[in-house]
């Protein structure tokens, strides 16, 4: 093993999902450390992130905390995470940036949840304002870039696609209002294999993990 990636509980943990698939499609031989996630503040992940958050990873003596560094850190050693082509690649990161700092009402009305389905709830019109706009970026994106595939960028899951992956999980969890092409994107993420491993991997965790104010939103 070349370094320790610590994530939070897989069922309900977003940013866990981001950096696990960079991890993934960078090749790193690193242990997965689960922390059950406590519904606030979890001291087993204070004690161990600089940030007190996860994902965090540990990589041949690079410490790195935050998604968007672990995505350009895992670029590093992998170049395909990010188009090969200059515009392309600007449009990856924007799109990137723009999903680690905003949507944060579409975070909280529909939290992420793998084990259940939640149709219909969750949308107010902030919240449905923040779909529209992941409805817009992905079909532009894919307007734009996407020829020849079916993800973001095309035939090559990338690392805007890993930003994005707990995003389609809620739109499909939430059954959340989205165009046809948009849908057919999610399908594709779904089912891709890292994606799908993730699921499996949530799937059984202990029930013991489960938390009350994920599990009983209706």
């Amino acid at each position: 093993m070349d370094g320790k990636l610590y994530i939070g509980t897989r069922r309900y943990s977003s940013w866990s999902l981001r950096g696990w698939l960079l991890v993934k499609l960078a090749g790193l031989v690193v242990e997965e450390i689960v922390i059950p996630l406590q519904g606030g503040d979890t001291p087993a992940i204070r004690a161990v992130s600089p940030n007190g958050l996860v994902p965090y990873l540990e990589h041949q003596g690079a410490k790195i905390w935050e998604s968007l560094a672990i995505a350009e850190y895992c670029a590093e050693i992998q170049s395909k995470l990010w188009p090969a082509q200059r515009v392309a690649r600007a449009h990856a990161r924007a799109i990137s940036a723009e999903m680690h700092a905003g949507f944060r009402v579409l975070r909280m009305a529909m939290p992420m949840n793998l084990g259940r389905y939640f149709n219909g709830l969750g949308q107010s019109p902030e919240s449905l304002a923040d779909i529209g706009r992941v409805d817009r970026l992905f079909q532009e994106t894919r307007g734009a870039f996407g020829e020849g595939g079916p993800f973001l960028f095309g035939e090559t899951f990338n690392a805007a696609d890993a930003m994005f992956a707990p995003v389609v999980t809620r739109i499909l969890t939430y059954a959340a209002p989205v165009s046809d092409a948009t849908a057919t994107y999610c399908q594709a993420v779904r089912e891709h294999e890292l994606v799908n491993l993730w699921y499996e991997l949530a799937a059984h965790e202990p029930v013991a993990w489960q938390q009350k104010k994920y599990e009983d939103l209706t």
